[in-house]
């Protein structure tokens, strides 16, 4: 090992170890609530004691269980973990997953990120708002995106490629929309074997908690509300966006019109997107634009989008990227209350700004492919005239 080396993974642990001390020390001064993994853990005690899967809620905020019972399953280890232990796996857990997410992504991109580059890198995503919240909340979006990205991110032809996104969709239904990305690029063989191994994780849920899995999927799937209030400035999807915008906490028709117009354009770029890394990425947004709800958490499909970026040398607009997603704008703003039904028409960029960017990049990229396509239309008459 060369001297510069060495002193580069030096460097790169010792930025690291300060990026995650701060970040513990932060975790420390706010009591490290994590209420997302006590519910977890609360579902996991569910299990093993026999007690209503979606009947209990847990935490000041009262919050209940909302995945499917197959994840309920996945959980019980945190119900034999006290409070403390199980806070701290969460959090070297997802530190973890987080080198992991920050590797899969450049791969995505086509890079191999060296030892140093990879520390430096999970060390600056940390902070990037979706990943922090992530990680603060106790969280499992890190989780659900890698077994996604690591998936997508095989060798054409591997073995069993598309099961990893069946479980991720298992676990949280939202995942299941990559099943119909496989399907729009005409890999069936893998899009059959992601909706076979979804069907094996249902089939376990209904096996061991067959109670809990008629209740899910007849009641407790369409309670959106039980997820939390849609309008709230944490929901960065397009309804949240119109229901600030038109100051009406259930937008109905004026919501449902702009959001199936959305996911049929986001499907068709992705089934369009000469470059398939583009085509994952406007799976994975238009996912998180049409879902109800899409808390500023589940925005951790930010990192490939920025790797991605910068590999194809956009660095203005990866930095762009990254500045949206680490500015929290949306924190800045009063939202106590009903607050967020009544803002300015200037703060409404800034209460949504992880939709905004969404739709804008979804709008520059056809505003590009339809003038590359003139271009070449306009070329090819010349050449044949």
């Amino acid at each position: 090992m060369t001297r510069r080396s060495h002193a580069a993974i030096s460097l790169s642990v010792l930025l690291l170890a300060v990026s995650l001390c701060s970040f513990a020390a932060l975790c420390l001064v706010r009591g490290a609530p994590m209420a997302d993994a006590l519910v977890y853990r609360a579902e996991g005690r569910a299990v093993v004691n026999g007690g209503d899967l979606y009947g209990f809620t847990v935490t000041e905020w009262r919050l209940p269980a909302t995945y499917p019972p197959f994840a309920a399953l996945l959980f019980t280890p945190a119900a034999f973990l006290p409070v403390p232990v199980l806070k701290a796996v969460f959090l070297a857990g997802n530190a973890l997953l987080l080198a992991w997410f920050v590797r899969l992504s450049a791969r995505l991109a086509g890079h191999a990120l060296p030892l140093p580059a990879l520390g430096a890198v999970t060390a600056c995503a940390l902070w990037l708002e979706p990943v922090f919240q992530t990680v603060l909340f106790g969280q499992i979006n890190l989780a659900l995106a890698c077994l996604v990205l690591a998936d997508l991110t095989r060798p054409t032809g591997a073995r069993l490629r598309g099961a990893a996104i069946g479980v991720a969709a298992g676990i949280k239904l939202t995942p299941a929309v990559f099943v119909g990305y496989l399907l729009l690029r005409r890999r069936y063989r893998e899009a059959a074997t992601a909706a076979g191994a979804g069907a094996a994780t249902l089939a376990v849920g209904a096996l061991v908690l067959p109670s809990a899995s008629v209740d899910f999927f007849t009641r407790h799937l369409y309670e959106t509300g039980r997820v939390g209030k849609g309008w709230i400035v944490d929901n960065q999807s397009l309804r949240g966006l119109i229901a600030r915008a038109l100051g009406d906490p259930a937008p109905g028709p004026l919501w449902t019109v702009p959001v199936v117009a959305a996911g049929v354009l986001g499907l068709w770029a992705a089934r369009r997107a000469a470059d398939e890394r583009y085509g994952v990425l406007a799976a994975a947004f238009t996912a998180l634009l049409v879902s109800p709800i899409s808390w500023s958490h589940h925005w951790v499909w930010c990192v490939p989008l920025i790797a991605v970026l910068a590999a194809d040398g956009h660095h203005r607009l990866a930095l762009a990227v990254t500045v949206v997603f680490t500015a929290r704008t949306m924190w800045l703003l009063p939202h106590a209350g009903d607050l967020d039904l009544r803002l300015a028409w200037w703060q409404q960029p800034l209460a949504s700004p992880y939709a905004v960017l969404a739709l804008g990049l979804g709008v520059g990229w056809g505003v590009a492919r339809y003038f590359s396509s003139a271009r070449s239309s306009s070329a090819s008459t010349i050449r044949y005239a």
